[in-house]
């Protein structure tokens, strides 16, 4: 029995995988909601195993973002100085609610299936909030610092709490706010700044015992080939098509969690 769970895991690892290098929508949109609908894992442990998957598989993009030099460090450290802190204090908070009784399972819950129908709207239109924000006009530099920090905060509290966050939602807000900056650098920029802050927040639920290493293996088993395979295919994947059926699997999954 361990051994077919396991096989199912990697199976979801490979698709999962292949989805994030196909779209760039992050594993945390996919993986999670997976984990709690389809295998029955505790809504806790599939969030705090995910965010070290995610860490783990996102640190191989970064490397080719940081290569390439697609990576706005000025933009990463005014992320992080929001998200890390964040991202420390929802965890602390998660574990508060735990001890308290259920409410953490719930507020996981909740919040996932909020965050997966945001996800799902940024993935549909974020060309045209992209397009939008050009028309609109740049902002300036030091008028962006503050929203900045503020998204980076809220990232860093919703991916703590979720797992996801850092993907779709955090690219679209950044679009809007660094309009005149080429594509490639935010996408480069989201992907490294997903990394440390999956890893501080997936470090912290590892501390309260939110992790199953054998899951987390069987997961990395599957993606990091499907990453591999979905970047390869990215150049040819019909955008139109997988968008609205991504956004589609998402917004199911957020409605489905919701209502469940």
């Amino acid at each position: 029995m361990l051994g077919h769970v396991d096989v199912m895991h990697v199976t979801a690892g490979l698709l999962v995988g292949i989805m994030v290098g196909l779209t760039g929508v992050g594993g945390g949109s996919l993986m999670t909601p997976l984990l709690v609908l389809m295998f029955g894992v505790n809504a806790k442990t599939a969030v705090g195993t995910d965010l070290l998957f995610a860490a783990i598989t996102k640190t191989v993009g970064s490397a080719v973002h940081g290569w390439r030099d697609t990576v706005d460090w000025h933009i990463f450290r005014r992320l992080a100085a929001g998200s890390i802190p964040a991202a420390l204090l929802a965890v602390v908070a998660l574990q508060g609610l735990g001890e308290i009784g259920s409410r953490a399972e719930h507020v996981i819950i909740l919040f996932l299936g909020c965050m997966l129908i945001l996800t799902a709207f940024a993935a549909l239109f974020q060309n045209w909030l992209m397009r939008l924000a050009r028309r609109s006009g740049s902002r300036s530099d030091r008028g962006a610092l503050l929203p900045t920090v503020i998204l980076g905060a809220f990232i860093g509290a919703a991916v703590s709490i979720s797992s996801v966050g850092a993907g779709a939602i955090g690219v679209t807000a950044l679009l809007m706010l660094y309009p005149n900056l080429p594509v490639s650098r935010i996408v480069g920029t989201d992907i490294v700044h997903a990394v440390p802050l999956a890893l501080v927040a997936g470090s912290g639920h590892w501390l309260y015992g939110d992790v199953d290493p054998v899951l987390l293996l069987s997961l990395l088993v599957g993606s990091i080939p499907g990453v591999i395979v979905g970047s390869l295919l990215s150049s040819r994947a019909p955008d139109h098509l997988l968008r609205p059926a991504l956004a589609a699997v998402l917004l199911f999954s957020g409605v489905k969690l919701l209502t469940g």
